[in-house]
């Protein structure tokens, strides 16, 4: 009895795996679920959108608090960050960064709570590119 479980459960075994190889088993002959199919593979991939990060100027937060954030949040050199700063200051906006969309709003938010926390009015956008 036991004898017959184990070759019921064998037997069972390799229908799945000729199953699971697009092969269905009737007796000595294989005959394959695929037979006049074709396959048709997809390598296509599309990079993901970009959003610009961009800083808008106030009335009211000091440029030394915006050349912090720009090096901290957006890792720039103290060079950029007075340039960015200058443009905002000068301009009413300025650029930070070309980022994907998940970064660029976290970027954003980043600098909302740090101008919070500090009692600015800082505002930062995102635009898609």
């Amino acid at each position: 009895m036991a004898v017959d479980l184990y070759v019921s459960i064998q037997a069972n075994y390799k229908q799945i795996i000729n199953l699971c190889l697009n092969q269905k088993t009737l007796g000595d002959s294989e005959i394959k679920l695929s037979e006049g199919l074709e396959e048709k593979v997809r390598h296509e991939t599309t990079e993901p959108s970009l959003y610009k990060v961009i800083l808008l100027n106030d009335d009211y937060t000091t440029m030394d608090f915006v050349v912090r954030v720009l090096k901290t949040v957006f890792s720039k050199s103290p060079a950029e960050a007075i340039q960015i700063m200058l443009s905002v200051h000068k301009q009413g906006s300025g650029l930070c960064g070309v980022y994907t969309r998940e970064i660029a709003e976290t970027k954003v938010i980043t600098v909302h709570e740090l101008a919070g926390q500090s009692d600015f009015p800082l505002k930062c956008i995102m635009e898609k590119e």
